[in-house]
């Protein structure tokens, strides 16, 4: 089991109410967190990467202990050694790919230098097939390649985990299917466990060695 999750969070936002409380144990390496949208699907990549405090409970990755109310741990998330990948891939559009990529590697107050590289960066860019658009920025280039670009981003770091918030959502069938190919073979080459939340039935046959069904905020047998 490399991930154990067990957390609670109310929410109260417009008048509504939602209260989020799940249980998850994660035995196989690729996990697919599976709901319809307003599930809490990505409250709970949230709660895991540090970017949303629970109410109670507890989160432990691998051997790590990365939050637990009775003994007062909340590691921030640069601690965490997570890879998140955000459904609109939340580039930078001021930097280039290579400096995107850089900045999960990156520390301090000013953005990586255009000019720098660094070995793991370049490693994802090729293994990504988009080093050819390193010097590009964000607007220049498509749909997939922003995808891979948030890909690299997230795996540079060499993370525990990677977290992918409905990564194929916003692409076309075509390219879909393509890039599910593409993840499976940089999984099966990084040993990376993942964690992919998704509304598509096509992602949980690709990647679902272990499925959750999530709704209204729990996990549902």
């Amino acid at each position: 089991m490399w991930l154990e999750l067990d957390v609670a969070r109310h929410l109260q936002a417009a008048g509504q109410n939602f209260q989020l409380q799940v249980a998850l144990r994660c035995t196989q390496r690729n996990v697919v967190l599976f709901g319809p949208s307003g599930a809490g699907k990505s409250l709970t990549l949230r709660t895991i990467a540090g970017l949303l405090k629970p109410d109670s409970g507890h989160i432990r990755l691998h051997d790590q202990l990365l939050f637990d109310v009775a003994s007062g741990v909340n590691l921030p998330p640069q601690q965490r050694k997570v890879g998140y990948v955000f459904q609109d891939y939340a580039l930078f559009p001021h930097l280039t790919v290579r400096q995107n990529v850089a900045f999960g590697l990156h520390s301090g107050w000013l953005n990586p230098r255009r000019s720098s590289r660094h070995e793991q960066v370049e490693h994802w860019l090729h293994a990504l097939r988009i080093d050819h658009l390193a010097q590009m920025y964000p607007q220049q280039i498509s749909g997939g390649q922003r995808q891979r670009t948030a890909l690299a981003r997230a795996l540079a770091p060499n993370p525990q985990v990677l977290l992918l918030d409905e990564p194929f959502a916003a692409l076309d069938h075509d390219l879909r299917k393509h890039l599910r190919q593409e993840l499976e073979t940089v999984l099966d080459a990084s040993s990376i466990p993942l964690l992919l939340i998704t509304h598509d039935p096509q992602d949980v046959d690709v990647f679902g060695q272990q499925v959750v069904h999530l709704a209204e905020g729990k996990v549902r047998e």
